[in-house]
């Protein structure tokens, strides 16, 4: 059996992003605007107005005519139809990420994060979508916050989506990748700003995490639009690094008091646990965990890619990465050069 044609034609779709008035959102548009000129249409949804008035200050919708800015909430079922009318591509970034905010404000977030996933879903099923690729993290793999455990629920709910398409030509696939370098709220601009004041607080010494470039997240997600049979969920091949050497290419001299590991934090994150090796294949640039049940077997998935499996047992975790980025590297990519401590 040969699985069915995956190609996807961008150059004149209408596409919706959830949630893109965010860092991925931003570089996604950037990135759909070089290089499909004649795209239908590009609608960035998100909640926030201010955010998206900032947004378009640097795209915007004269210059840009197939761009549009929608205000609405994933928790709005009926807002998510209006939105997806006449969308051929829904790519859905909204998320609450906070790890702290979450375990403190958890329903918050279920109600985004989960709730939110169902009604894209619906809303997709309803609009006649082709193409869904949801984003995933690092930390809903074998997950201990409560962040983790709503976007594993939301892995769930969109590969099990497949299996309700019916005779609709709709794909949903999942994305997971790890922190996402220089990205609104994580460490590396948190770094920048703590290195002001001549102290970088190290939560332990041992931490390790995942990266990624926008620019390869925005890569991987149109790759999945484009190659994706349907219940995937893609992981990239990416280097870790050492907080310790994180925070050394930021600001060598500066002082780093250990402050313990936050509430639901791990030491390293897992993308692949060893109980997804049973169904993980490696696709050369990418890992795809391929749903159990599907249509389509792991031997014809692999025929189809010229992927192979990955040995039973298989994990894939930042600590026990083989590729680490070391502190001159990581300082070539944020662009840092060594400084002393403020004064």
């Amino acid at each position: 059996m040969t699985l069915s044609s995956t190609h996807m034609d961008l150059s004149e779709a209408n596409i919706l992003v959830t949630g893109g008035t965010g860092s991925f959102g931003k570089a996604f548009v950037k990135t759909v605007l070089e290089r499909y000129p004649n795209i239908g249409r590009l609608v960035v949804l998100s909640r926030d107005e201010l955010k998206q008035f900032e947004m378009a200050q640097q795209f915007c919708g004269k210059q840009h005519k197939a761009l549009r800015y929608f205000i609405g909430d994933v928790r709005d079922p009926s807002r998510l139809k209006r939105a997806f009318e006449g969308i051929d591509i829904v790519i859905h970034a909204a998320a609450l990420k906070q790890v702290p905010a979450a375990e403190y404000n958890p329903f918050e977030c279920i109600k985004t994060n989960v709730l939110g996933a169902q009604n894209v879903i619906e809303a997709c099923l309803d609009a006649g979508i082709q193409r869904v690729v949801a984003l995933s993290t690092d930390k809903a793999a074998a997950p201990i916050n409560l962040y983790g455990a709503t976007k594993l629920c939301s892995d769930k709910l969109f590969v099990a989506a497949n299996n309700i398409v019916g005779l609709r030509d709709l794909r949903f696939s999942v994305v997971r990748y790890g922190n996402v370098m220089g990205s609104r709220g994580s460490v590396i601009p948190f770094f920048l700003e703590k290195k002001k004041t001549g102290i970088l607080p190290i939560t332990d010494p041992a931490m390790t995490r995942f990266n990624i470039s926008l620019q390869e997240a925005v890569d991987m997600v149109l790759w999945s639009v484009q190659n994706a049979h349907g219940g995937e969920i893609l992981v990239p091949k990416i280097p870790s690094y050492r907080i310790v050497d994180l925070a050394n290419a930021i600001c060598p001299e500066c002082a780093k008091p250990i402050v313990g590991v936050r509430p639901g934090e791990k030491i390293h994150e897992e993308m692949i646990t060893p109980s997804d090796s049973f169904h993980t294949v490696d696709l050369g640039k990418y890992y795809a965990i391929l749903p159990s049940g599907a249509a389509y077997t792991r031997e014809e998935y692999c025929a189809e890619h010229s992927a192979r499996p990955v040995p039973e047992g298989f994990c894939y975790n930042s600590g026990t990465n083989e590729d680490f980025l070391t502190v001159e590297q990581l300082r070539e990519l944020i662009g840092t050069q060594p400084a002393t401590a403020a004064a």
